[in-house]
């Protein structure tokens, strides 16, 4: 279970940059933030500290626990996107439409805060030290279904390749439209076989330029 943020830590969050998501506060109180999830340390002076897509979710008043990600890497925050396979059951309504959406547009911030040029269409550093969840929140964000634990849906998982994810798709179709969309997310994309089996699927690493 996610702890919720303390009350000297909410109140941080809460004070917010409504746009930005920079932060102010003391040290102790940002490291702390950062150590959870909730916030990071800009790369350039004057090194200011601004809220991740999960402390953009926590000010929004979102603070349900995830459910457990099949495969996919530990990840502090309070939100985790759906890679596929969980062994809960997917509840895709109207609230959890609402969330996907609400850790898109935080992610899209998080780029124009942290790419050089503030370019929000090609992955950030966030991203590429979670690819997993990552390329699963613009796999769900674009509205592809996560798979259950059996059945069709797409299924993003970790690989030996450095800076490099898995996606697993059934249908060939939906495959492509997967494709498609992390390409349209700013991700560089390519589509396998398995030796053995000789299904499809996809490698996908975040682009650089």
């Amino acid at each position: 279970m996610t702890r919720p943020p303390t009350a000297a830590q909410r109140r941080v969050i809460d004070a917010a940059d409504p746009v930005t998501g920079r932060l102010r506060g003391t040290e102790a109180q940002l490291a702390a933030l950062v150590k959870r999830g909730l916030a990071f340390r800009h790369p350039r002076p004057p090194h200011d500290h601004f809220l991740t897509p999960e402390g953009h979710r926590v000010r929004q008043g979102v603070l349900e626990t995830p459910e457990p990600a099949a495969q996919a890497p530990a990840s502090a925050g309070v939100f985790a996107a759906r890679v596929g396979g969980e062994e809960t059951p997917v509840h895709a309504g109207p609230a959890r439409r609402r969330e996907v959406h609400s850790a898109w547009q935080g992610l899209l911030e998080l780029r124009r805060m942290t790419n050089p040029d503030g370019s929000v269409d090609r992955p950030c550093g966030w991203e590429r030290t979670h690819l997993v969840q990552a390329a699963a929140l613009a796999l769900e964000a674009a509205g592809h279904g996560p798979a259950g634990q059996e059945g069709a849906g797409y299924r993003v998982r970790e690989t030996p390749q450095p800076e490099a994810v898995a996606v697993h798709e059934p249908d060939g179709e939906a495959l492509r439209a997967c494709a498609a969309t992390l390409e349209g997310a700013g991700w560089q994309v390519s589509e396998h076989r398995e030796p053995r089996t000789g299904t499809r699927y996809l490698l996908a690493s975040p682009r650089r330029a």
